[in-house]
């Protein structure tokens, strides 16, 4: 797996971290405890990889403050402007990406129907990931729960697809990948992107983006 993390065994020091981190939010929602997690996995034929699934369990299960922006969602809830278009999400399919996409960079995308167009970028927004939350402007947070990216944050968005976290040749949104990074670099309050300012509080981060890597690597 391309992961380059233990998503099977939750770390005691990462889960102590998320601990500390949200031992102070009184406004966090309550973990819904292992047989809850069991059951959603069993519905939906998959296994959350850790520390996500200890953290959902024991610790917390959404956040209003964040991460992200928009608030950290309860387990398997969609945000409120969250457009499906008659999709089924399909957890237990994997995540097609293992590098970052931005769709303009394809080179034939003025000559796809946009039923094309869509058939080819809804495995990315609907396969193997359950949605963290949104920063706003359709900027969408998934964690990758089946495939190779298995335990990665995603920012997905109507532009491109690019992973959370500092990557051998790029460092566009620099951290330490997975779950608890994320989390981690949201609660230090820096940017999610290299080389920029401190997040700023409206929700507009269209100007924080930087030059995407335009490889399509999709899943094998």
């Amino acid at each position: 797996m391309m992961t380059g993390m233990n998503t099977e065994a939750c770390d005691p020091a990462e889960l102590a971290a998320l601990r500390e981190i949200f031992a102070s939010r009184s406004e966090a929602l309550p973990p819904i405890g292992s047989d809850a997690v069991r059951s959603f996995e069993a519905e939906h034929g998959i296994l959350l990889p850790e520390p996500y699934r200890t953290f959902v369990a024991e610790v917390c299960d959404g956040l209003r403050a964040g991460p992200p922006y928009y608030g950290l969602l309860p387990l398997a809830q969609t945000p409120d402007d969250w457009d499906s278009g008659g999709r089924e999400r399909l957890l237990a399919e994997p995540f097609p990406l293992t590098a970052a996409w931005l769709w303009e960079a394809e080179g034939d995308e003025a000559a796809l129907s946009e039923q094309e167009f869509e058939d080819r970028t809804a495995p990315v927004y609907d396969h193997g990931s359950l949605l963290l939350g949104t920063d706003g402007c359709g900027m969408y947070w998934h964690l990758i729960v089946t495939g190779p990216q298995r335990g990665h944050v995603w920012l997905i968005d109507e532009n491109c697809a690019i992973p959370f976290g500092t990557r051998p040749g790029t460092c566009l949104m620099p951290g330490t990948p997975g779950f608890s990074g994320w989390v981690t670099r949201w609660a230090q309050g820096r940017s999610w992107f290299a080389d920029a300012q401190p997040r700023p509080s409206h929700p507009n981060r269209r100007a924080d983006r930087r030059k995407m890597p335009t490889t399509w690597t999709p899943a094998r």
